[in-house]
């Protein structure tokens, strides 16, 4: 890593752009700005006194270098008075906890009753408790009424340390409800009646509650004394009188559902709210106004921009702080928890999908899902279908073998359904008439597009004809004019919600439907000029590009003024086997697309029901007819002939929603990107100290009691064995002093991190089995949010399982400059090297001897006592700034070292190499390789070839060594970083590595045999800049 203090130096002018956020106090003059670290003198223009413009006298070295010792001294000072001031408010905090926990044990029977959590609901009795739906409750009806129901708390509002707003939610439907303690006796003023049994440490207690908490409450509904606008019921809310927990929250949310409905929204108009109400004030005091707990902080600046009305309900304003601190009644006009703004992108909703699907368009989305194929299964059943179930494994590919999954049958290959079109047929063939079937359809395509999906919902039918498959095109088309306006009459309560997350025009049709054929909507495409990306028009014989597709329905409503048209006649190149040919022309077929918006949502046609033809047929596409015996069979026992079609539940749900991409319309998506690759699992060095089965949660070891521990950290796993298990290279550095080691309290896993300046600098990733990983991540984030509020998060050294977490999860930005060095220590590079083997051939002839230290022997202490003092020479012939992520100390853990030598005939020693033993699947570090003064030419190269071949003879495990990390010969972008940016630093980094040679260390380690496996930096948007280059930089940095 002692590449890194050049290059980050070299940056720090490029961080400044990333966020002026970053040019905090801490951002002091170091001696890399504007003074010469070897001479002490300043370079830089000598500034003007800026009255009289006479220059300012130069100061002399002596005089910079204490002004920086003062600069630095304060610095110190206040940081330790922050820390101190930190650890007091952090000891108060948890004495209150701990008093409330008390309060909560011991403390009067009719005070913690109303708060006590519900233990874990395993159905031991059912007591028929009246609880409540809020789409059920009639508010007026209601008013004065006590009512009991089960909840999310949706939001919070801390108001005073007796007073806390906090709004419930059951699905679409959020309410607030007032939780107030009310005073002793010996309290009250004259004439005041405040009085009853909730306590402040009920109060307390509730308001820590994270956002997304399951709650049962008991609460008295009242009239609002101000119009609630944070909540669909505006007029009513809750007197809270019990509040119970239902289950923990182990993991706090990524995001709350609150910030998902809110986030990027323009302000509500408050202007009706600036009437005061003084005899409301004490009830409703403004200030204190701070977030609930678990509610996710966001940053940016909230928006100011002209308020707007709105009649969705599920709106909540956003005011500035400014605004919700008033000293009267108009702060209740908000209750939002104060936080600013910033962009909540699809990708991270969709990553925590289950989150999402909690906010009010999702559910909304999902609600008129189900009201599709409601009407589509009503509709049917009034015309004479019925409802049938095919199967999804087949024995061969229905359409096309290029875009079906194949999966092992019993040893036999087997294909996922890629339609119900075979089986359809099959039943028209066993005269069921009419069928349909709503059910999954598979599709081995890898389209990466908002549009495309590898698995979907599929509505087909299929029907026996008469003579004319515009029978069955009539009944598509009826069906259809029935399901939107089905929806239009069913669902406009959440069409409305939607519409505000994701705008759209009502969908229109005509009462008679253009059914325009292909040729001509071909002709209509190049009447208006339109050609694809090569410049050619589109042909009549081929399928039309999604652009095309699109352009066309943009002419069809310029021309016909409708959103929903048929295109018929298609071509028979781009139609599957059993489609039926045009009987005027065999180029064409009886086939027909419907569209919506310029998006195709249905396939249809008539199919060939005579045996002989559709042999044929199947021959000519490429298709073996005996693969298909049961399909063939119906056809030449005879079949009717018939026409169906299939319609794609999710794209036609985020067409008619306008919803912009497919996956929004599918409860859990699955495209080519979906069901990553799980890496093998090895088998532990330590099982005893494993995280997914940790020692407290086993009984089968050794002096492990399960029962009377009350401190979990007597049984944590130790970090030498946890690196052991799970380790990589930058691990090892964890044992180091001056890191911090986070431990996860459930599962004993591990980060290390280090504070440097304003930032909290995360190393290495998590020591735990990777599938733990999210868990793990999101835990030790949340952790830094708690503990370290006032410190940025920076993550240096991961892999790409966690870049892609951290960048896909949380959006973080990701560059890599280094790579991993790894090395097969079975390979012998000298075989191949002349350079190498010439080198190690000197030493030898210099009576060079290398020697292994028996794993397992205790050091001898003669030998310890000589190679630290050839260790001091060594240090004091380093000269200059020296960047490392560890510091030099070869005989901690030695439980998992192996030690090597070289020494010279006279007993001399001239070399050490330590290697540190990692995971099963990383093997092993060479933690140090130092060479030290006066040792011949050779002698490390040497050592290091030699300690390599004796870790593959003691250990047949190990595949692999590493060198740690090193830098790369050109700078990477990685994730959410601008094309624009990732060029600026990419040229930056080849100057810098040009001028530098920063990869001269990875030149000499490419002759040992290395390759290169990128590791990456991350951090929040607006996390890096100059402040955090600088905070690398003070960690990583040592004066030589």
């Amino acid at each position: 890593m002692s590449f890194l203090a050049k290059r980050l130096k070299k940056l720090k002018v490029l961080g400044n752009n990333e966020s002026s956020e970053d040019q905090s106090t801490d951002s002091l003059p170091s001696k890399f700005e504007g003074v010469n670290s070897n001479t002490g003198s300043g370079t830089d223009t000598p500034p003007t006194n800026g009255t009289n413009g006479t220059s300012t006298p130069r100061l002399n070295g002596d005089s910079k270098r204490q002004s920086r010792e003062v600069i630095e001294a304060e610095r110190v000072r206040k940081s330790l008075e922050k820390e101190r001031l930190k650890a007091e408010k952090k000891k108060r905090q948890s004495l209150a906890k701990i008093e409330d926990e008390r309060f909560l044990k011991e403390g009067p029977p009719q005070l913690t009753k109303l708060y006590r959590p519900y233990s874990m609901n395993q159905s031991k009795r059912w007591t028929h408790e009246d609880r409540l739906l809020f789409k059920n409750i009639d508010w007026e009806k209601m008013d004065g009424e006590i009512v009991t129901f089960r909840a999310r708390i949706h939001t919070m509002r801390r108001m005073s340390a007796r007073l806390v707003f906090i709004v419930f939610r059951q699905q679409t439907i959020t309410v607030q409800g007032v939780l107030q303690s009310f005073k002793a006796r010996h309290e009250l003023e004259e004439g005041e009646e405040n009085e009853g049994t909730i306590s402040e440490q009920m109060v307390r207690s509730v308001e820590h509650y994270p956002s997304e908490t399951i709650v049962v409450v008991i609460a008295r509904v009242r009239k609002a004394p101000k119009r609630i606008k944070n909540a669909t019921v505006h007029d009513y809310e809750l007197e809270v009188w019990e509040v119970h927990k239902v289950t923990e929250l182990t993991e706090n949310v990524p995001f709350t559902v609150y910030d998902a409905e809110n986030i990027n929204r323009d302000r509500e108009d408050i202007d009706d709210d600036e009437d005061d109400d003084s005899s409301l004030s004490s009830l409703y005091p403004s200030n204190a106004d701070t977030p609930a707990e678990g509610t996710p902080k966001v940053g940016g600046s909230p928006k100011t921009g002209t308020p707007r009305g709105s009649t969705d309900l599920s709106r909540v304003s956003l005011d500035s702080k400014a605004r919700v601190l008033k000293d009267n009644l108009a702060s209740r006009s908000s209750m939002d928890v104060f936080r600013q703004q910033r962009s909540l992108p699809q990708r991270v909703r969709l990553n925590n999908r289950i989150v999402d699907l909690r906010t009010a368009p999702s559910q909304s989305i999902f609600r008129i899902q189900s009201g599709i194929c409601n009407l589509f299964r009503s509709y049917l059943d009034s015309k004479g279908f019925i409802e049938i179930h095919t199967p999804k494994l087949q024995g061969g590919a229905s359409e096309s073998g290029a875009t079906v999954f194949q999966c092992d049958y019993f040893g036999r290959p087997a294909f996922l359904a890629q339609s119900p079109q075979l089986p359809k047929q099959m039943c028209i063939a066993a005269d069921f008439e009419r069928v349909y079937e709503i059910g999954p359809v598979f599709r081995a395509e890898d389209s990466n597009t908002p549009r495309h999906l590898t698995e979907y919902t599929g509505l087909d039918l299929e029907m026996a004809l008469e003579e004319h498959y515009y029978e069955a095109l009539t009944i598509i088309d009826g069906m259809f004019k029935n399901l939107w306006q089905g929806i239009y009459d069913r669902y406009q309560h959440e069409i409305d919600i939607i519409s505000h997350f994701y705008p759209h025009e009502k969908v229109q049709w005509l009462k008679e439907t253009p059914r325009i054929p292909f040729s001509e909507g071909v002709k209509m495409l190049i009447e208006d000029g339109w050609v694809d990306e090569d410049g050619n028009p589109p042909s009549e014989l081929e399928d039309l590009a999604t652009r095309a597709e699109i352009r066309l329905g943009a002419l069809v409503k310029e021309k016909y003024k409708t959103d929903y048209y048929i295109l018929d006649k298609f071509p028979a190149s781009v139609r599957p086997f059993y489609a039926m040919p045009d009987p005027t022309d065999d180029r064409f077929t009886n086939s027909f697309d419907i569209f919506m918006r310029g998006q195709e949502i249905l396939t249809g046609g008539q199919r060939i029901h005579d045996a002989r033809f559709l042999e044929k047929r199947m021959k000519a596409k490429g298709l073996k007819p005996e693969s298909m015996i049961e399909y063939l069979e119906g056809f030449r026992w005879g079949a009717p002939p018939h026409a169906g079609c299939g319609i794609g539940l999710e794209r036609l749900t985020y067409l008619f929603l306008n919803l912009g991409n497919i996956r929004l319309a599918s409860l859990f998506p699955r495209d080519p990107k979906s069901l990553p690759a799980v890496p093998p699992t090895l088998r532990l060095r330590h099982e005893e100290a494993s995280t997914t089965n940790p020692p407290w949660e086993r009984t089968d070891l050794e002096n492990n009691p399960t029962e009377g521990i009350t401190e979990r950290e007597k049984q944590l796993q130790p970090l030498e064995k946890l690196i052991a298990n799970y380790g990589d290279a930058a691990n090892t550095s964890w044992l180091d002093k001056r890191y911090h080691v986070w431990r996860h309290a459930s599962t004993g896993a591990a980060q290390g991190y280090v504070i440097s300046r304003n930032f909290a600098i995360a190393v290495g990733e998590p020591l735990c089995a990777k599938e733990q990983y999210p868990q793990i991540v999101s835990a030790f984030l949340q952790f830094l949010k708690e503990e370290h509020k006032g410190l940025k998060p920076l993550w240096m050294i991961i892999g790409p399982t966690i870049e892609e977490y951290l960048g896909e999860k949380f959006l973080w930005r990701t560059l890599a400059c280094a790579a991993e060095e790894r090395a097969d220590p079975r390979n012998n590079p000298a075989n191949k090297d002349k350079d190498l083997a010439r080198k190690v051939r000197h030493a030898e002839n210099e009576g060079i001897k290398e020697i292994d230290v028996p794993p397992g022997v205790p050091l001898d202490e003669e030998l310890v006592a000589k190679i630290d003092a050839r260790i001091q020479d060594w240090h004091k012939n380093r000269k200059g700034t020296q960047v490392h992520l560890t510091q030099i100390r070869p005989w901690i853990d030695q439980e998992h070292r192996r030690y090597f030598y070289s020494q010279a005939s006279d007993g001399t020693i001239h070399a050490i190499c330590v290697l540190h033993q990692l995971s099963p699947q990383n093997g092993y570090q060479v933690k140090f390789s130092l060479e030290f003064p006066g040792a011949p030419s050779g002698t490390i190269e040497s050592l290091i070839l030699h300690s390599m071949k004796a870790i593959a003879a003691s250990d047949p495990d190990c595949k692999q060594v590493t060198f740690g990390t090193g830098a790369m010969s050109t700078l990477e972008g990685g994730r959410n970083l601008g094309k624009t940016r990732v060029k600026a630093l990419k040229k930056a980094y080849e100057a810098i590595n040009k001028q530098f040679k920063l990869t001269n260390k990875s030149e000499f380690r490419e002759k040992m045999g290395v390759w290169n496996e990128s590791v990456y930096v991350a951090y929040p948007r607006g996390g890096l800049g100059a402040g955090g280059i600088q905070a690398i930089m003070g960690f990583l940095k040592e004066d030589g």
